[in-house]
């Protein structure tokens, strides 16, 4: 019933089918997981290669994937977060299907993509701030995760 509904919406605002595709099956939280990694990325104005490779050693830590597997999540991600314009959508799948542990690494890992440069950019802490209230991570974990992100980054 809703699926015309759906179709409608992604025709008229051109969205690519992934990003109104549910995402609640497995390939879809790692796409959700990894989107909110790129935001992190994307947040302040340069992409550095340290960012990005503390963005694969995070989903290689929370997913079983390939080189190739990897890579082509990477692009999807960096695709879908180009397009897409709310962090709900990512979220609602977390909170429906990730612990609360896991909703928590999550934020640390995005703490690491942060920190991955040596600098924390303002963007990205409002980025991680926002996703870390949509997935209902209280102030205390989520400082937690900050400053185990930090410590990690030899930044402590």
């Amino acid at each position: 019933m809703l699926s015309p509904f759906k179709t409608l919406l992604a025709q008229f605002f051109n969205l690519p089918e992934d990003v109104t595709a549910s995402v609640s099956d497995a390939h879809g939280l790692q796409l959700a997981t990894a989107v909110l990694l790129v935001e992190v990325m994307r947040s302040d104005t340069h992409i550095r290669d340290t960012e990005r490779a503390a963005a694969v050693w995070a989903l290689r830590n929370k997913f079983a994937l390939t080189d190739g597997e990897m890579q082509q999540l990477l692009a999807q991600a960096e695709h879908t977060a180009g397009s897409s314009n709310d962090y709900f959508r990512y979220t609602s799948a977390m909170n429906e299907h990730f612990t609360q542990a896991q909703k928590i690494q999550v934020v640390e890992h995005m703490w690491q993509v942060a920190f991955a440069d040596g600098h924390l950019d303002a963007h990205e802490n409002h980025v991680i701030s926002k996703v870390a209230g949509l997935l209902h991570v209280t102030h205390g974990e989520y400082i937690a995760a900050k400053l185990h992100a930090k410590q990690a980054a030899g930044l402590a």
